[in-house]
């Protein structure tokens, strides 16, 4: 990068809020190394005007996964994705850095930092949906936490318990099924008369490459440029959030459609 490059530093207030030395520091390197403007916002409507008003500057965002997508959400609705790259120095709870350090961007402030100065643009793939919503990383339906996920030794102890008490254990206890409608490109690969645990949409290589998980049969996959998932009210949980209920929601895969500053190695 040339230190003639000017940035436009765009500090989210729950990071100020939350870890203002990491901020501090971040400021400092970027300020080292090229012209930055540093932008306060004190809200998401002033995080917008910020980032509307950014001209030549290129956009660094100091936040969590939240400013990460809000700011690709913002460029999106305003068709200026494709002009330019994004930057992110990840300041946050690591729950709320999991997006980002999938993406690529280092750990480490001073680390990250140091990217958005000597890395490189790496072109993604991003899931928008028909509500004009994005998803930059995997998509989970349902939204629901998976009962594998939750800690073996509390549910251990809950087993035990209800053994002790109860027989056969209670439905609560059992894998959850829903009935859902799965199509990719037109193909359908399950159907509301045949319960599944869920879906997986994951971005691969300009394609959506999307798993459903059936009750009683291996996992179906299949890759595809669009995926419609409808049937009864669900949940759908992307980059940490959950949305709905929605009866239907069709997503379509935009190939490289946005630009992420990255490690040279990995860009």
């Amino acid at each position: 990068m040339s230190d003639h490059d000017q940035l436009l530093v765009i500090v989210d207030p729950v990071a100020r809020r939350s870890d203002g030395e990491s901020v501090r520091i971040a400021k400092d390197v970027l300020s080292a190394g090229a012209e930055a403007k540093i932008c306060l916002p004190d809200g998401p409507e002033e995080f917008s005007r910020a980032l509307a008003r950014r001209g030549s500057r290129r956009p660094v965002v100091l936040g969590d996964d939240r400013a990460l997508l809000r700011t690709v959400a913002l460029l999106h609705r305003e068709r200026e994705l494709a002009e330019g790259a994004l930057s992110l120095v990840p300041i946050g709870a690591p729950d709320d850095l999991e997006v980002a350090h999938a993406l690529g961007v280092p750990r480490s402030t001073p680390a990250a930092a140091r990217v958005v100065l000597h890395g490189a643009v790496r072109r993604l793939d991003l899931l928008v949906d028909d509500s004009d919503g994005v998803v930059l990383g995997d998509l989970l339906v349902p939204g629901t936490p998976a009962l594998a996920a939750t800690a073996p030794s509390v549910w251990g102890t809950c087993r035990s318990l209800v053994r002790t008490l109860v027989r056969p254990a209670p439905a609560a206890l059992a894998v959850r099924t829903h009935r859902l409608r799965v199509e990719a490109d037109g193909v359908l690969l399950a159907d509301v008369d045949a319960p599944v645990e869920g879906l997986t949409v994951r971005p691969v290589a300009g394609r959506a490459e999307v798993t459903v998980h059936p009750v009683t049969a291996s996992p179906r996959r299949a890759t595809a440029r669009t995926v419609t998932v409808s049937g009864p009210d669900f949940r759908y949980r992307a980059d940490g959030r959950v949305t709905g209920p929605v009866r239907r929601r069709t997503w379509t895969i935009r190939a490289g459609a946005w630009g992420l500053t990255l490690p040279r190695d990995a860009a």
